[in-house]
């Protein structure tokens, strides 16, 4: 077993700050059903846990752990390096793997592009979404909140380990991408439930406030809307983004 010291104690809790993380290049994972559904899909470096989950869990903790890296601690221990206010009985932390975008391997495929989602919660929950309905690529502005944050982690439940986010300037990746379609939702788009859907190409999502960017607006060829109902009628400014993301997600899944 791994010493517990205080230089770990420091670093894992630091884990929720986004210069720690890229200092580190690492992220942590908290609760049984999130560190269960991401063990084996990224590097572990330790497994911190209470005697009685880790004996809950030996088969798991035999399959993806080796060597020094399962730590045996304390609700105490775990309660100083958590982020939660009800700390779990386990944490897991990773490294964060390198992603390397390659326009040409993205291509064929239908992907969403994140322009400037700032909301940790909205972002795990589109990860979430997208995952559902069986998109494995997104496209994030440098702006988008770090999808490796905690908050984002917890709310992904899980899809995090079969979703893959790449940070860039989104213009230039969705031009790089060069797909024949690239859809946005706008007010003064086609009623999405009129429109000719693509199984493949890029289905801009716009940040909560502020919609999508004139950069990236320029990026797009089609232009959709989801209507309220009735239509015409008084009702709340906009959609909150996720909520949006599944919306039309159904649509172009024929759900």
């Amino acid at each position: 077993m791994a010493e517990l010291t205080k230089n770990i104690y420091r670093t894992v809790r630091s884990l929720d700050e986004r210069k720690t993380r890229r200092k580190e290049c690492a992220f942590k994972a908290e609760g049984t059903k999130c560190v269960l559904d991401t063990l084996g899909h990224f590097t572990l470096r330790n497994l911190f846990a209470t005697h009685e989950w880790l004996e809950m869990h030996q088969q798991s903790v035999r399959k993806h752990c080796h060597g020094d890296e399962p730590v045996k601690v304390t609700r105490n221990d775990l309660s100083r390096m958590s982020s939660l206010s009800t700390p779990a009985d386990v944490i897991a932390v990773y490294d964060i793997p390198e992603l390397k975008f390659d326009p040409q391997s993205l291509s064929g495929r239908l992907i969403l592009a994140l322009d400037t989602i700032q909301d940790p919660g909205n972002l795990g929950t589109i990860i979430r979404v997208a995952d559902w309905f069986g998109v494995h690529d997104i496209l994030c502005s440098q702006e988008t909140a770090d999808c490796f944050s905690p908050k984002v982690i917890q709310s992904t439940m899980g899809s995090i380990s079969r979703v893959k986010l790449y940070y860039g300037c989104l213009p230039e990746m969705i031009r790089a991408v060069g797909a024949k379609n690239v859809y946005g939702t706008f007010l003064d788009g086609e009623n999405i439930s009129n429109a000719t859907l693509a199984d493949k190409g890029i289905i801009v999502i716009g940040n909560e406030g502020k919609g999508i960017s004139a950069e990236v607006e320029a990026t797009v060829s089609e232009r959709l809307l989801i209507p309220s109902y009735p239509e015409g009628q008084e009702t709340g400014e906009s959609l909150n983004a996720a909520i949006a993301t599944a919306i039309t997600l159904a649509k172009f899944r024929g759900v």
